[in-house]
């Protein structure tokens, strides 16, 4: 387990390999960024590549990355070689919606539709991206209210709808109103739709075995949202050879590669956002874990709770080639970063959590999970945190 670890951790680039290579490059070599409207895609393009917010934010508004919705119709950060991947392979999840909003809240699809012609109609004619509010007084009556039915289900009109599906069609794209990926506040442009691959399944397999390999088909399902049948034809042609002894599935490209790698004797610290990439490409938390981690309480978990039982991490992360050796939450009362470590603080690792800090407090801000989080919400995690922070 010590060399998977390390060796995904590698992979991820955690190990110093990336530095020095722009956004696009990382994402393209890491596997694309989750993005919740917190901190992780900074944070992990800091820790990787040792890129700071300004550059990230100019690629994002040079569209040398940008937010789209991709695998399982989820939000994630891509290099612009895979938008068109990432639209086509995200592109059930509108359509599935508005199934829905048919069955359910007698929408009809002539509507969405008008709808949709009028959405593109309006952002054509502004000189600026248009907000939700902009865009449905430029629309006039063309949306509707979804009335209490609606709300139940979180569509309160059937401008989502049509916004959901013009996006994945890559006809128009949202733009984050002050160019920061950790905020949820938005305008929406017009858009040339950008290529898309003939077979989307398979190329989103390639990648992902590129990112996360040795990883099993129950991971690749997870990640992409497929079904068993579509995820066993998209990795057909890949060639993939088993781990003996395991579920894992490894490309025959890195086959040499990872029989000669061996875990490096140097620790190999990084703080990470608890959906970062090291665990959320397999969504598998126990992977990360020694035992004697898997057994510790949960910080301000239900009595009994344990970090083994749990899917996903309840912080932010520290790693140490691959292993989970701390947890980490920012705290901006006092503008540091509160921590508990597993393993014994050297000055490197300390080193590592105050450039991590650093970073935080004078680019960021704070280090949200996802765009709700807040102070007030973490502060008693930040608590159980601190109440020891060597162990």
């Amino acid at each position: 387990m010590q060399k998977l670890r390390a060796w995904w951790s590698h992979r991820q680039g955690l190990d110093g390999t990336l530095t020095g290579l722009d956004a696009g490059e990382v994402l393209a070599r890491s596997g694309w960024a989750r993005s919740v409207g917190g901190a992780a895609p900074y944070l992990g393009l800091f820790a990787r590549a040792g890129l700071d917010r300004e550059t990230v934010d100019q690629d994002v508004a040079d569209q040398r990355i940008h937010e789209l919705p991709s695998a399982r119709g989820c939000t994630y950060v891509l290099p612009a070689a895979d938008f068109g991947l990432g639209l086509a392979v995200g592109a059930g999840a509108p359509e599935g919606e508005l199934a829905g909003a048919v069955n359910r809240l007698g929408v009809t699809h002539t509507e969405v539709d008008d709808l949709c012609a009028a959405v593109v109609g309006a952002l054509e004619q502004s000189t600026e991206p248009l907000d939700p509010a902009g865009i449905k007084a430029a629309t006039g009556d063309a949306a509707r209210s979804l009335g209490a039915a609606g709300k139940a289900r979180g569509l309160s009109s059937t401008l989502p709808l049509a916004l959901g599906l013009l996006q994945s069609r890559g006809e128009i794209r949202r733009v984050p109103a002050n160019g920061r990926l950790d905020q949820q506040r938005y305008g929406y442009v017009r858009w040339t739709p950008p290529a898309k691959p003939d077979d989307p399944e398979t190329e989103l397999a390639r990648r992902y075995f590129s990112w996360a390999a040795p990883a099993s088909l129950k991971h690749f399902r997870w990640f992409s949202g497929f079904t068993a049948a579509v995820a066993k034809k998209a990795v057909a042609p890949l060639d993939l050879r088993p781990i003996p002894d395991t579920s894992l599935l490894l490309p025959p490209e890195l086959a040499d590669e990872f029989a000669e790698f061996s875990t490096p004797r140097e620790p190999s610290y990084a703080l990470l956002a608890g959906i970062d990439g090291i665990h959320l490409l397999h969504r598998e938390f126990s992977r990360l874990l020694d035992p004697a981690e898997a057994a510790r309480p949960v910080p301000d978990g239900k009595p009994g709770r344990t970090l083994g039982d749990e899917a996903d991490s309840p912080c932010h992360l520290i790693m140490d080639r691959g292993r989970l050796i701390g947890l980490w939450e920012y705290d901006t009362a006092d503008a540091r970063i509160a921590y508990k470590l597993y393993v014994e603080e050297t000055s490197l690792l300390r080193k590592v959590i105050s450039r991590t800090e650093g970073f935080v407090r004078e680019q960021l801000g704070d280090a949200r999970s996802f765009s709700l989080d807040s102070p007030k919400s973490r502060a008693a995690r930040i608590e159980a945190l601190r109440t020891c922070t060597v162990d």
